[in-house]
């Protein structure tokens, strides 16, 4: 099972990965974690990424995609894995098609966790997070018994720069304009899956499930 994930921050990919590890056994891959762990083992492609992550550039396709290749080579991803992060654009997309057939493999399906602007507005912004233990809150579907302190450990409570309204809205303007054109992409190899994200998590799983079973 190959399947990359889409949707945009806040969609509740995370929550839907989890899931899908817990019941298929492959690995969830984000690039963020191959980025961080190639640049702190100092391998070549490594230490090429932190070159550009040092003076703040973003790391070029051709690193990010040989870190990919290389993740996807791996014993525990043979027997499929969860692309989330990758690719954001038409161009990986298609360097990821052609780093797959290298390996003699190719996606199964991609399912687009599909939320309302306004609802992931809503839901991202009502975060908030212990400075403490780092346990994070919505104050609108799990919030806790003290707006300010945290249920687990006492800790202020406080809401990320990442999680306001303008700071949100930017991340959705950026995805809409990159990520999203990936939609059609995969729409037009018939690989889209597309799932409404605004219901509980049992029920959107319930259609992951068939969309990547079926």
């Amino acid at each position: 099972m190959n399947v990359v994930l889409l949707g945009a921050p806040g969609a509740g990919k995370g929550t839907q990965a989890e899931r899908m590890i817990e019941t298929w056994g492959v690995p969830h891959i984000s690039t963020g974690d191959i980025l961080r762990k190639a640049v702190a083992a100092g391998t070549p492609l490594g230490i090429q990424a932190k070159t550009y992550m040092d003076s703040g550039e973003l790391v070029p396709d051709f690193v990010v995609i040989g870190l990919v290749k290389h993740r996807l080579a791996e014993p525990d991803a043979l027997r499929g894995f969860i692309l989330d992060g990758f690719p954001r654009t038409d161009a990986q997309a298609e360097a990821l098609d052609r780093a797959l057939a290298e390996l003699g493999r190719g996606i199964d399906a991609v399912i687009s966790i599909d939320v309302a602007r306004d609802v992931i507005v809503r839901r991202l912004t009502s975060r908030r997070t212990c400075r403490k233990c780092g346990k994070i809150y919505s104050l609108v579907t799990d919030p806790p018994s003290d707006p300010a302190k945290c249920d687990a450990c006492g800790g202020e409570l406080y809401q990320r720069d990442d999680d306001t309204v303008e700071t949100v809205t930017n991340r959705l303007a950026v995805y809409d304009r990159s990520t999203a054109p990936l939609v059609d992409y995969y729409r037009a190899k018939g690989l889209l899956r597309q799932i409404d994200g605004d219901r509980p998590a049992d029920e959107v799983f319930a259609d992951v499930r068939r969309a990547v079973e079926k």
